[in-house]
């Protein structure tokens, strides 16, 4: 498997320690902005229809305050990384979301605090529009501002370009899970829909080959895949690693069906050459030793169906790394 490929600069390494896995040590390099450490800080002025708020809003990056109002946000700093924190723009309405907070870890070092909430919308003091929303941090970037509701995967750039096929995906964590056995499903119509069943906390990572056709479409074909769902709460900790499993993931031992190939109805999407968002059509498993064009790395509160999720389900991640 080729181990040696530079690695893409979008991303940005800074080699850590390794850490021991079992009787192996693993080199660390970890993703930039990857100690959760330093974030931007920004303000949405909500519409007075519902309440003139101003939100602060929190994205992964520089340590530095944005100036200004209403600014559809993009990362600074070479930062990798997006959040379902959103400065929305629908009929008129100016709404900001946050769901992805710098928490205070120990000291001066700070972590990534994603949690499962719901987001009220009361206009003019008459009508109440709830949404579920699940903290979740990603490799990539949120297409501001958010205008609707609909296909929300479409207002995600999912994944970044990288060539190397590291073993494991390597993190801390810890988890605050929530007594209660249901979920809730609130899209900010109908009203809320109790589920049953707990929702989980979920990390994956996929390395993908891509290439655009003449007309812009994008395809895919999944090189390396690794996750893991959380469903009780635990004490941080650290060091944790997602391996990776290459090639035809569906006849390894210990497949998990949710990390299967993503149909065509819920692709991801990315930018193509042409500056448009179009779907990545995954095709089919790759080789074991073919070359990655891009990652995806998600971590969220929620188990990633749009608009449910367990309220008060959280998860904290730092030093988000990949070990070789």
């Amino acid at each position: 498997m080729k181990r040696s490929i530079a690695f893409a600069s979008l991303v940005g390494v800074v080699l850590m320690s390794g850490i021991s896995a079992g009787a192996e040590t693993l080199r660390l390099e970890k993703i930039k902005y990857g100690d959760m450490n330093s974030w931007v800080t920004r303000t949405v002025g909500e519409s007075r229809v519902i309440g003139g708020n101003k939100r602060t809003i929190y994205e992964i990056g520089p340590n530095t305050t944005i100036a200004g109002e209403n600014k559809a946000y993009v990362p600074l700093g070479g930062s990798p990384w997006g959040t379902s924190n959103v400065y929305a723009h629908v009929s008129g309405i100016h709404k900001g979301s946050n769901a992805v907070y710098p928490d205070v870890r120990s000291g001066a070092d700070r972590c990534a605090k994603l949690t499962s909430k719901i987001e009220t919308l009361k206009v003019l003091g008459l009508i109440n529009l709830d949404v579920m929303v699940s903290g979740s941090i990603f490799l990539g970037r949120m297409i501001e501002p958010i205008t609707s509701t609909k296909n929300p995967y479409s207002k995600m750039e999912m994944g970044v370009p990288y060539t190397k096929c590291p073993k494991a995906l390597v993190f801390d964590y810890k988890v605050d899970m929530p007594e209660e056995l249901t979920r809730t499903k609130a899209t900010g119509f109908g009203g809320k829909k109790t589920l049953p069943g707990r929702d989980a906390a979920v990390v994956f990572v996929f390395l993908q080959r891509r290439w655009e056709d003449a007309q812009g479409n994008i395809h895919a074909k999944r090189v390396a895949t690794g996750g893991e769902r959380f469903k009780v709460g635990s004490g941080w900790k650290n060091g944790h690693q997602i391996p990776l499993h290459y090639g035809d993931y569906s006849s390894q031992p210990g497949y998990q069906k949710w990390l299967k190939l993503l149909p065509k109805e819920r692709s991801y999407y990315a930018r193509n050459s042409k500056g448009k968002m179009v779907p990545v059509v995954e095709e089919g498993w790759d080789s074991a030793d073919a070359t990655p064009t891009h990652v995806i790395v998600m971590m969220s509160a929620g188990s990633g169906e749009a608009y449910v999720g367990s309220e008060g389900l959280t998860l904290y991640v730092d030093n988000v790394a990949f070990g070789f």
